[in-house]
C-alpha cells in the first residue's frame, strides 16, 4: 500500500474544495486501488462521512491535536510520514503570510525541508499558485519547488507566475481543475431536490447567480461598499426577471456566503421569483446537478463557474479572482467576464442578456473544449503514479 498526503482546504465548508478532493480520489480510484490518502483537515468527521468509501485517513488540525491549523505536529507528521505530498487548489499564496489560520504556504515551507530530507516528493497537483507579492513568500515558494520533481498546474497563469518570479523549478505541465470531472447524481435524486425546493417551475427558464462575501478584497478602487454591491446584484436579478420573465436561483458554494446572498435578495423587488440553494444542505455533485438545469449562470466563486462548465451551462465571470479569468480563458469563454471595478447593473445585465441570447451556441462551443480539459485533469494521475512507483 502506497501513502499520499493531500494538502488543501478540506474543512467541508466550500463545495469547490470538496469537489477538488472528491474528484482527485475518484480519479485515482479509476486507475489504482493501492493508495492510502492522508487528509489534514479541520473537520475529520466530514472527511470520513463524505469520502470514507475511499482509503482515507483524516488528520485533525485543531488545538487539541497540538495544532494551530496548518502549524503544528499533525502537519509535520502528515508531511514526513508519507511517500508523496500533493498540493491542490490554490493554497500557496503569501497573503497574511504569518497568520497560520489563513496562510498555508508559510507552514508548508517550514516543514518542506524535513520531507525533502526523507526524499518525499512534493507535487503541485492540478493546482494554482499566487499571489506572491513579498520576498518572504517568494523564498517560501522556492523551498516547496526545491522539493518538487513535477508541477501540474490547472492554468497557464501559474506557470507564468513561477517563471516571472525567476524561481528554480522542475517541469511544469498545464492540466486542469479536478472539479471539472464532477458527476451529477442520479435523475431520481435530482428530481427529489427539485421537488423539495420548488425549483424550475417556470417554463421560460431559470438563471443562476452566485455572490461572495469578500467584497473589499475584490474592489481594488475602493469605490463600492457592500450595500452598493448587493443593490447591483439585486437590480440585475429584478431586471432579468422583468425582461425575460424568468426565475432566479442563487447557488451558494461556500457556507459563509449565505449571509451576503440573503442581503442581495433583501434588496430585490421580485423575491417571490427567487430561490436559494447551498452547500449547507447539498453536496457539490448536487449543486452541479442544479447548475445543469439553469439556462445561464453568473458568479464570483470560481467553482460555480467550473461546475457550470462541467455540465455545459454558459457562464459569466464576475471577476473576483485571477483564477476565474484564467479558467474562462482556458475554455475559450474569456469574453464573458466583467471586472469588479466595472461592475454595474447595466453592464452585468447587458452581458447576461447577450449570454442568454447565445446560450445554445455557447453550449456547443464550450463542450468539446471542456471535454479535453476533463481528460487533462484525469491524466495527472498517470504522471503522479510514475513518480510514486519509482520511490
Amino acid at each position: 500500500m502506497k501513502t499520499i498526503t493531500v494538502l488543501g482546504n478540506n474543512s467541508g465548508r466550500n463545495a469547490g474544495d470538496n469537489a477538488i478532493l472528491g474528484n482527485l480520489l475518484d480519479d485515482f480510484a479509476m486507475q489504482r486501488s493501492d493508495i492510502h490518502f492522508k487528509i489534514p483537515t479541520l473537520n475529520t468527521a466530514f472527511i470520513r462521512k463524505e469520502f470514507g468509501h475511499h482509503k482515507v485517513e483524516p488528520i485533525g488540525l485543531l488545538p487539541w491535536n497540538l495544532a494551530l491549523k496548518n502549524l503544528g505536529w499533525p502537519m509535520y507528521k502528515a508531511m514526513t510520514d508519507t511517500e508523496m505530498i500533493l498540493v491542490v487548489d490554490n493554497i500557496l499564496f503569501d497573503r497574511k503570510f504569518y497568520n497560520p489560520f489563513v496562510n498555508n504556504l508559510n507552514a508548508i515551507s517550514l516543514f518542506t525541508p524535513f520531507a525533502q530530507k526523507k526524499n518525499i516528493p512534493i507535487i503541485l497537483y492540478n493546482a494554482s499558485v499566487g499571489p506572491i507579492e513579498r520576498q518572504a513568500g517568494k523564498i517560501a515558494l522556492q523551498k516547496v519547488l526545491d522539493a518538487s520533481p513535477l508541477i501540474i498546474t490547472r492554468d497557464k497563469s501559474t506557470k507564468n507566475l513561477i517563471e516571472r518570479l525567476e524561481l528554480n523549478h522542475p517541469e511544469i505541465t498545464v492540466h486542469a481543475d479536478c472539479a471539472l470531472n464532477t458527476q451529477i447524481p442520479a435523475k431520481e435524486r435530482m428530481e427529489e431536490i427539485v421537488s423539495k425546493e420548488g425549483l424550475f417551475t417556470n417554463p421560460n427558464g431559470t438563471i443562476g447567480l452566485n455572490v461572495n462575501a469578500y467584497i473589499d478584497d475584490f474592489n481594488q478602487k475602493g469605490s463600492m461598499d457592500r450595500e452598493q454591491f448587493c443593490k447591483i446584484i439585486a437590480g440585475t436579478a429584478d431586471t432579468l426577471i422583468e425582461k425575460l420573465d424568468v426565475d432566479i436561483l442563487f447557488v451558494v458554494s461556500q457556507i459563509m456566503d449565505m449571509k451576503i446572498t440573503k442581503e442581495c435578495i433583501g434588496h430585490c423587488s421580485n423575491q417571490n421569483r427567487i430561490k436559494v440553494v447551498g452547500n449547507c444542505d447539498y453536496t457539490y455533485q448536487e449543486l452541479t446537478g442544479l447548475l445543469s438545469m439553469v439556462d445561464i449562470h453568473a458568479g464570483l466563486r470560481t467553482h460555480t463557474l467550473i461546475f457550470s462548465a462541467a455540465v455545459s451551462t454558459p457562464m459569466i465571470n464576475i471577476n473576483a479572482y485571477p483564477k476565474s479569468a484564467g479558467f474562462l480563458k482556458t475554455i475559450g469563454m474569456d469574453e464573458w467576464t466583467i471586472t469588479f471595478d466595472n461592475l454595474s447593473r447595466e453592464n452585468l445585465v447587458g452581458l447576461m442578456l447577450k449570454s442568454w441570447e447565445n446560450r445554445e451556441d455557447l453550449q456547443k462551443q464550450m463542450k468539446p473544449v471542456v471535454d479535453i480539459e476533463k481528460k487533462k485533469a484525469r491524466d495527472s494521475v498517470h504522471l503522479v503514479s510514475k513518480i510514486l512507483d519509482a520511490q
